[in-house]
């Protein structure tokens, strides 16, 4: 690892380097609660809306209560589409106020509200894991890597998580765009999870590149 890469990496989480999580106001950690408020926010980022957009929505079901399985599965539907609502989330919310309903059935069902059950289900194998997201609703493909990227702060089975969007932003900033090396800049699992929240950040931001590329040289 040479200067410039610890440069850029400081740069990069001093000015983006909060989880998406914790913009949500969840304090992630390997507990039934944080874990299922993390499920909820995958859900809301996976669709075509803004982080943003999204992540007030999350702030606005947990600040309504519902942020464990049972309570979101006894919410209304109404009480759940005027949440998302007052997050803005206002194109997607009678479809997400009933995936929301239905995937917290499937939690309480299948692993008791508890989604380290299902992470040991999957052997603790992110693609397993990833699998079994996928079975709720409104959780693709992107939804189980924004899950696994985050969750990698507490859950160390799964690190280093860096989908394509992790290592494109990497690319751009000239950092290893490969897992294994780039893995190595983080010096711990939430130094990883915050690395790649900012990399996604980056993927998506000429502005933002600029910026980290900046403050990196100075």
């Amino acid at each position: 690892m040479g200067k410039s890469e610890e440069a850029v990496r400081d740069a990069l989480l001093d000015r983006f380097g909060r989880t998406f999580a914790g913009e949500a106001g969840i304090t992630l950690a390997d507990q039934p609660k944080p874990l299922y408020q993390l499920l909820v926010l995958a859900t809301l980022l996976s669709a075509r809306i803004s982080a943003d957009v999204a992540v007030a929505a999350a702030r606005e079901l947990f600040a309504a209560g519902y942020a464990t399985p049972r309570a979101m599965r006894a919410a209304s539907w109404q009480d759940r589409v005027d949440a998302l609502g007052r997050g803005h989330y206002r194109r997607y919310d009678e479809r997400t106020a009933t995936m929301l309903g239905e995937g917290a059935e499937l939690a309480l069902d299948r692993w008791k509200g508890d989604l380290r059950r299902l992470r040991e289900e999957a052997g603790g194998d992110d693609r397993r894991i990833a699998s079994l997201l996928m079975e709720f609703p409104g959780i693709g493909p992107t939804g189980a890597d924004i899950f696994l990227r985050e969750v990698q702060a507490v859950w160390p089975q799964v690190a280093p998580h860096l989908d394509q969007r992790v290592l494109e932003g990497a690319g751009k900033l000239g950092l290893p765009s490969r897992p294994g090396p780039l893995a190595k800049l983080a010096r711990s699992g939430d130094e990883l999870a915050r690395l790649s929240a900012a990399l996604v950040r980056v993927s998506r931001s000429r502005k933002c590149v600029d910026e980290v590329k900046s403050a990196a040289a100075h």
